[in-house]
């Protein structure tokens, strides 16, 4: 895309009440940006979907002016930008109805042919959480994946640094334009981070710092990965909401179980009680969901098959491993234990790694 290109993509983007849904019909219809804000509002009118509010201030010259300076802004710092026809622009967000029109970016971000997971959660992660969180992107390592977060206090640096530590890639999705960063403190982190990855946004460099752009920015989040993981979250919070258009895009959400009593599990807890997530208690479950490679699959499950069963559990695991898939009533028959009871050892067993649940109502051994 040349400069003139940019601008009035600039432009069109700097439209308070468009939006990229919308942004995105008018440049089908018309060809370009350009083409979009120098018809005539009568002629836009007739595109289905458009009406008089979304195009409010379409002609202000103020949306060009301001352009010109952003793409000031642009040049003199050096940023990427991706227009969403572009070649270049990240191909699952290119799937994304309400992905932006235009995303800038810095630093050394490769997204070809990689797997890519979102991880995000509570800003106040727990110790166990944070040793769950290392613990899950070391295992995953060797995979070569591309952690996504949004660069905040809590789960998001955690990840992030742990990404850095195993020297994966791992990209930061800002709430803010890359002229400055939020949380301060996490300024140390930026080089890092740039070394490793970069920093996504769809935020100008002028536009005001307010709560709601975290919401926008989860949409990004999202729309870049395969999978979306919540490892803690309180029973409301910027996590949820990340989970939930994942699930609106039709990606794989996965989300940490917990005790029910831990405020930090409820959010979890409620994913997967009302099966918006799948159960994730190691890196052998997320690899075997996304059907990633089966060889590594292997290495990362014998590590976790140390586990300790009880009296009751062991017989369970010893007639999966002989008799393959199975379902509750025949396991709990075969080994001789009351459904109800055979039910919970079940579930107890998923969350040692020993088992893992599938379609069907069926269990299998890992």
């Amino acid at each position: 895309m040349d400069l003139s290109d940019l601008l009035y993509v600039l432009a069109l983007q700097h439209i308070p009440n468009l939006g990229d849904s919308t942004a995105k019909k008018l440049i089908r219809h018309l060809g370009s940006a350009e083409a979009v804000l120098k018809s005539k509002k009568e002629s836009l009118l007739k595109i289905d979907g458009i009406g008089n509010i979304k195009l409010k201030g379409l002609h202000d010259s103020v949306h060009l002016r301001a352009a010109e300076d952003e793409l000031k802004f642009i040049q003199e710092n050096n940023l990427r930008y991706d227009y969403y026809q572009d070649p270049n622009y990240p191909e699952k967000l290119k799937h994304c109805n309400d992905g932006p029109i235009l995303l800038f970016s810095r630093g050394k971000i490769d997204l070809k042919n990689k797997k890519i997971i979102s991880v995000v959660g509570t800003r106040n992660i727990t110790v166990n959480g944070t040793a769950f969180c290392e613990k899950l992107i070391e295992e995953l390592a060797p995979l070569d994946p591309v952690i996504i977060s949004g660069f905040a206090y809590g789960v998001d640096i955690t990840a992030q640094k742990a990404a850095v530590k195993n020297k994966l890639q791992t990209i930061g999705c800002l709430a803010h334009g890359l002229n400055q960063i939020y949380p301060k403190i996490h300024s140390k982190y930026v080089e890092q981070i740039e070394e490793n990855g970069g920093f996504f946004t769809d935020f100008w460099s002028t536009q005001a710092f307010e709560r709601t752009n975290f919401l926008k920015r989860n949409r990004i989040i999202a729309g870049l990965s395969e999978a979306t993981l919540v490892i803690e979250s309180a029973e409301k919070g910027g996590s949820l909401v990340t989970a939930d258009i994942a699930n609106s895009y039709n990606r794989e959400v996965f989300a940490v179980p917990g005790r029910p009593n831990d405020s930090q599990s409820r959010g979890c807890n409620n994913l997967i009680k009302s099966q918006n997530a799948h159960v994730l208690t190691s890196a052998a479950d997320l690899i075997y969901i996304l059907n990633w490679d089966l060889n590594i699959v292997q290495s990362v499950v014998q590590k976790q098959l140390f586990v300790e069963l009880d009296s009751l559990e062991q017989p369970i695991h010893n007639y999966l491993r002989e008799n393959g898939k199975q379902q509750l009533d025949t396991i709990a028959l075969s080994c001789e234990i009351p459904t109800y009871k055979a039910a919970g050892l079940l579930l107890e067993m998923e969350l040692k790694g020993a088992i893992r649940p599938l379609p069907g109502k069926l269990f299998e051994a890992i």
